[in-house]
Protein backbone atom coordinates (compact mmCIF):
# COMPACT_ATOMS: atom_id res chain seq x y z
CA UNK A 1 0.00 0.00 0.00
CA UNK A 2 1.35 3.52 -1.24
CA UNK A 3 1.14 6.12 1.56
CA UNK A 4 3.10 8.50 -0.45
CA UNK A 5 1.60 9.68 -3.91
CA UNK A 6 -0.59 6.54 -4.05
CA UNK A 7 -4.00 5.81 -2.38
CA UNK A 8 -5.45 7.18 0.82
CA UNK A 9 -5.04 4.39 3.65
CA UNK A 10 -8.67 3.34 4.23
CA UNK A 11 -10.28 4.15 7.45
CA UNK A 12 -11.19 1.36 9.45
CA UNK A 13 -13.59 0.52 12.23
CA UNK A 14 -13.39 -2.61 14.90
CA UNK A 15 -16.28 -3.32 16.56
CA UNK A 16 -16.43 -5.58 19.65
CA UNK A 17 -19.91 -6.99 20.04
CA UNK A 18 -20.66 -9.07 23.29
CA UNK A 19 -23.20 -11.80 22.20
CA UNK A 20 -25.95 -13.80 24.27
CA UNK A 21 -25.29 -17.05 25.05
CA UNK A 22 -27.13 -19.18 22.82
CA UNK A 23 -28.02 -16.75 20.00
CA UNK A 24 -24.42 -17.24 17.93
CA UNK A 25 -26.07 -18.58 14.66
CA UNK A 26 -28.89 -16.43 14.93
CA UNK A 27 -26.58 -13.33 15.25
CA UNK A 28 -24.12 -14.61 12.32
CA UNK A 29 -26.99 -14.66 9.93
CA UNK A 30 -28.53 -11.42 11.26
CA UNK A 31 -24.88 -9.82 10.56
CA UNK A 32 -24.65 -11.35 7.10
CA UNK A 33 -27.58 -10.03 6.09
CA UNK A 34 -26.75 -6.62 7.55
CA UNK A 35 -22.89 -6.74 6.45
CA UNK A 36 -24.58 -7.50 2.57
CA UNK A 37 -26.33 -4.25 2.38
CA UNK A 38 -23.23 -2.08 3.81
CA UNK A 39 -20.99 -3.84 1.38
CA UNK A 40 -23.43 -2.32 -1.29
CA UNK A 41 -22.64 1.22 0.54
CA UNK A 42 -20.27 3.39 -2.34
CA UNK A 43 -17.86 4.16 0.82
CA UNK A 44 -17.81 0.56 1.96
CA UNK A 45 -14.80 -0.84 1.31
CA UNK A 46 -14.79 -4.36 2.85
CA UNK A 47 -15.64 -5.91 6.10
CA UNK A 48 -14.85 -9.20 8.19
CA UNK A 49 -16.77 -10.95 11.01
CA UNK A 50 -14.54 -12.70 13.29
CA UNK A 51 -15.03 -14.91 16.08
CA UNK A 52 -13.01 -15.02 19.05
CA UNK A 53 -11.64 -18.48 19.45
CA UNK A 54 -10.88 -18.03 23.51
CA UNK A 55 -14.28 -16.48 23.94
CA UNK A 56 -16.91 -18.35 21.40
CA UNK A 57 -19.46 -15.21 22.76
CA UNK A 58 -17.25 -12.28 21.14
CA UNK A 59 -16.99 -11.18 17.92
CA UNK A 60 -15.46 -8.43 16.37
CA UNK A 61 -16.12 -6.89 13.11
CA UNK A 62 -13.00 -5.08 11.26
CA UNK A 63 -14.80 -2.29 8.55
CA UNK A 64 -12.89 -0.75 6.24
CA UNK A 65 -14.00 2.84 4.81
CA UNK A 66 -12.76 5.72 2.13
CA UNK A 67 -12.66 7.86 4.56
CA UNK A 68 -13.94 9.15 8.09
CA UNK A 69 -16.65 11.29 7.14
CA UNK A 70 -18.03 9.29 4.66
CA UNK A 71 -18.48 6.57 7.50
CA UNK A 72 -19.65 8.99 9.66
CA UNK A 73 -22.65 9.90 6.80
CA UNK A 74 -23.22 6.44 6.86
CA UNK A 75 -23.18 5.68 10.85
CA UNK A 76 -26.20 8.29 11.07
CA UNK A 77 -28.05 7.32 8.09
CA UNK A 78 -32.04 5.73 8.64
CA UNK A 79 -30.53 2.79 7.54
CA UNK A 80 -27.80 2.15 9.90
CA UNK A 81 -29.94 3.16 12.48
CA UNK A 82 -31.95 0.11 11.68
CA UNK A 83 -28.92 -2.11 11.23
CA UNK A 84 -28.18 -1.30 14.96
CA UNK A 85 -31.77 -2.30 16.13
CA UNK A 86 -31.60 -5.57 14.54
CA UNK A 87 -28.62 -6.51 15.92
CA UNK A 88 -29.50 -4.81 19.43
CA UNK A 89 -31.18 -8.11 20.62
CA UNK A 90 -28.08 -10.43 20.56
CA UNK A 91 -25.80 -7.96 22.19
CA UNK A 92 -24.75 -7.51 25.88
CA UNK A 93 -22.20 -5.20 25.25
CA UNK A 94 -19.07 -4.31 23.56
CA UNK A 95 -17.04 -1.07 21.96
CA UNK A 96 -16.16 0.91 19.24
CA UNK A 97 -12.69 2.05 18.08
CA UNK A 98 -11.92 3.94 15.02
CA UNK A 99 -8.77 3.62 13.94
CA UNK A 100 -6.76 5.10 10.25
CA UNK A 101 -4.51 2.25 8.81
CA UNK A 102 -0.76 3.56 8.97
CA UNK A 103 0.58 0.27 7.30
CA UNK A 104 -0.71 -2.70 5.20
CA UNK A 105 2.29 -4.87 3.97
CA UNK A 106 1.27 -7.56 1.20
CA UNK A 107 2.66 -11.29 0.88
CA UNK A 108 5.71 -11.28 -0.18
CA UNK A 109 5.57 -12.53 -4.32
CA UNK A 110 6.08 -15.88 -4.51
CA UNK A 111 4.80 -16.49 -0.95
CA UNK A 112 2.34 -19.48 -0.27
CA UNK A 113 -1.03 -18.98 0.11
CA UNK A 114 -2.83 -18.68 3.09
Amino acid sequence: MDHGAGPRPPFRVLLRMEIRPGTEREFERTWLEIGTRIAAEPANLGQTLIRDVEDGGVYWVITDWTDEPAFRVFETSAAHVDNRRRLQPFRTGGEMRLTQVVHRLEPAAGAPAR
